[in-house]
């Protein structure tokens, strides 16, 4: 195994820390007018992982969108609210949905190239995005269902912050939420940091024209479609779950066209550059930097990191199928994506709230309200 000590800077392959784009603010003494308006979270494993932010809200007189596929699903969501007495909009998300919103370039970009993902999170948060909108909420927590919040009683204060921030994402204190890559980095010894994301993620839906697109990284890049250089901030704290980032050496493949993406956009953000020069001779050398990086990792592994090496190995394979031209092409893809996106939340409309958006979209039979959901209507409206 090769020692860090012998290895060349570092940061000449790869930025451990994206921390210098972030301001960290304290939690504020006081919450805005109005707080926090909702806290949206998808979900797709066994309902039962929505009981603590069900709580959550609960606790904070805070409504909780449930948006549930696969093993979730809204009838499970709706009996635990129904159970903790706790206000909840739980959605099946399916086709249907889906068909609400616009198609993009990307999605067809990425089956082209061979590199289409399973998962529907990213439609999921641009169906919160969507919704939030024309309910007339502002400040959303997104929220993933294997956080945990200690101090739930923060998040209004937290909230105001977003009227000067494009996002605020809560400080993690609990497992590090890295790429498969980046924690096998920290495994053999690297400083690695984490950023913010979209697991813990407070926004302004009334002011964000920005989407998730449907790759690895996606709350990156909607952190970037606003236009940079973006303002963004870390306040509050929550605790991620632990999982295990070896476990499937499929999970790094599935990951590393967004995370080279993603790493290579922030990159020059880190440099002071602007992501309009990533042409395709910078994306040349960005592929050059990952590999080597990768190929670096694997020469510390030890003869015990069997997994880890299986995994490294797989982001490796993956990223040998990925060309300058492919990225240069999914950006600029991703640009007028996003003026697609921009020209459809402009036609949205905002309502008085949740259930007459749902009623004016022909979206309400896939939804379920909690009792104690009508308790909220001061908030929701």
């Amino acid at each position: 195994m090769t020692s860090l000590a012998v290895l060349p800077d570092i940061g000449e392959l790869h930025h451990a820390s994206h921390a210098g784009l972030l301001d960290d603010e304290e939690v504020p003494a006081d919450p805005p007018d109005g707080g926090l308006d909702a806290i949206i979270v998808p979900t797709s494993s066994k309902t039962d992982a929505l009981r603590h932010v069900i709580e959550v809200g609960r606790e904070i007189g805070c409504p909780v969108v449930a948006l549930c596929s696969r093993e979730a699903s809204a009838v499970q969501a709706w009996r635990i609210a129904q159970h903790e007495t706790a206000p909840l909009m739980a959605v099946d998300v399916d086709r249907t949905l889906a068909g609400k919103l616009p198609s993009f370039a990307t999605d067809l970009r990425l089956a082209e190239g061979g590199f289409s993902g399973a998962s529907d999170l990213s439609l999921k948060r641009n169906l919160g995005l969507v919704l939030a909108r024309g309910s007339g909420w502002r400040r959303v927590l997104f929220l993933d269902d294997d956080i945990h919040l200690d101090e739930p009683e923060h998040l209004h204060r937290v909230a105001g912050l977003v009227d000067r921030y494009r996002a605020v994402g809560l400080a993690n204190h609990g497992f590090a939420d890295n790429s498969v890559v980046c924690h096998a980095y920290r495994a053999v010894g690297g400083a690695q940091d984490t950023f913010i994301g979209g697991g813990a993620m407070i926004v302004d839906t009334a002011r964000t024209t920005s989407f998730f697109p449907n790759i690895y990284n996606e709350d990156w890049f909607f952190l970037l479609g606003d236009g940079v250089p973006f303002t963004a901030a870390r306040s509050g704290a929550m605790r991620q779950r632990h999982y295990k980032p070896f476990a499937n050496p499929a999970r790094a493949a599935a990951e590393e066209l967004g995370d080279t993406l993603a790493e290579g956009l922030f990159w020059l953000l880190d440099t002071g550059e602007h992501i309009d020069v990533a042409g395709s001779a910078f994306w040349g050398d960005a592929l050059f930097r990952r590999r080597m990086f990768i190929d670096l990792i694997i020469s510390m592994t030890g003869p015990d990191d069997h997994r880890m090496r299986r995994s490294l190995l797989a982001a490796r394979g993956r990223s040998a199928a990925i060309t300058h031209g492919f990225c240069r092409d999914f950006v600029e893809l991703w640009q007028a994506d996003l003026q697609k996106w921009r020209d459809y939340v402009a036609w949205v409309p905002v309502t008085s709230g949740p259930e007459k958006f749902l009623h004016e979209t022909g979206m309400s039979h896939h939804v379920l309200f909690s009792k104690a959901w009508a308790d909220l209507a001061p908030r929701r409206g």
